[in-house]
């Protein structure tokens, strides 16, 4: 629809093929590596292989959230334009982000009192927050209009399931997710955690499972019990992985072979360089449609 625009942090995970593709506008967030700061430019700046083989290397990082100003320049052209906007944004369980943007939304609205701007907090994040942008951006084509759009996201957003695996717990450690006691005990016998967002977006330790291979059987288990139908599921699956390509690729191809109704095949992210900055590589998430989260 040519009367608003829809948009998302960069840290929904998605390619810059895939959001041009989508007509989805995105702002970056910031990474410093080393004390360095980069731009969260989707891989474009610094390759995500060479990001991650920094962080194994032993770089430093933190992360710099999305402004008030930064918003203000990023939504002041398409409101000019005469466009309205809505934004989701990532997690307030994971992030400080959505905060900005709403008071940028405030300041905005005195300045531009005949436009619309609608700030979300998606609760999501990385792919299974692109997932969510993906859906929006399929019904804003379909001739949705703004308001439907904003219904929607509320009503169905907690549907969007995150679980993810954890293979090297020294970035939990690091992050302060995992005390050194735990982390040093996890890695001698081998514990593989599964995580996911709750109710409030926040990442929340679910299960310990030993050795890799359990855990990526017990993730297409997890989808099994809670995607929309179990294993008739016929909705989209989004999985982003931080340097380790073959372990998303298993679980891909047993949730393509487990999974027949599947809409087309899982698609394979990267997990950005802010996310990635707090998992560190070694990690995969798997997103899809079902049950409501809890707390």
């Amino acid at each position: 629809m040519g009367d608003y625009i829809i948009s998302a942090c960069s840290t929904a995970d998605l390619t810059k093929e895939q959001f041009e593709k989508l007509d989805i506008k995105y702002i970056y967030f910031h990474y410093f590596l080393d004390d360095v700061q980069y731009p969260d430019d989707l891989g474009q700046t610094m390759p995500f292989d060479e990001f991650y083989k920094k962080m194994a290397d032993g770089s430093d990082t933190r992360t710099s959230q999305v402004n008030v100003d930064e918003f203000i320049e990023f939504f002041t052209p398409y409101l000019e334009a005469g466009k309205d906007v809505l934004h989701l944004t990532l997690s307030s369980g994971i992030s400080g982000v959505h905060n900005s943007a709403m008071i940028a939304k405030q300041e905005l609205e005195e300045k531009f009192p005949d436009r619309k701007i609608i700030v979300i907090d998606s609760l999501c994040a990385s792919a299974g927050y692109g997932l969510l942008m993906a859906e929006l951006a399929e019904k804003r084509d379909a001739g949705a209009t703004i308001d439907e759009l904003e219904a929607w996201a509320n009503a169905n957003l907690m549907k969007m399931n995150h679980w993810v695996m954890v293979t090297d717990l020294k970035y939990l450690v690091k992050g302060g997710r995992l005390s050194k006691t735990s982390g040093f005990l996890g890695g001698m016998l081998n514990i593989c955690p599964i995580i996911n967002v709750n109710n409030e977006g926040k990442l929340i330790a679910r299960e310990k499972i030993r050795t890799k291979k359990k855990a990526i059987k017990r993730m297409v288990e997890l989808m099994e019990e809670q995607a929309e139908g179990g294993l008739d599921y016929s909705g989209k699956c989004y999985i982003s992985q931080s340097a380790c390509m073959e372990d998303a690729r298993e679980v891909a191809d047993l949730i393509e072979a487990k999974f027949p109704k599947l809409n087309g095949k899982v698609v394979i992210n990267s997990i950005g360089t802010v996310i990635g900055s707090h998992t560190g590589p070694g990690t995969t998430a798997l997103f899809f449609w079902g049950k409501e989260r809890t707390p």
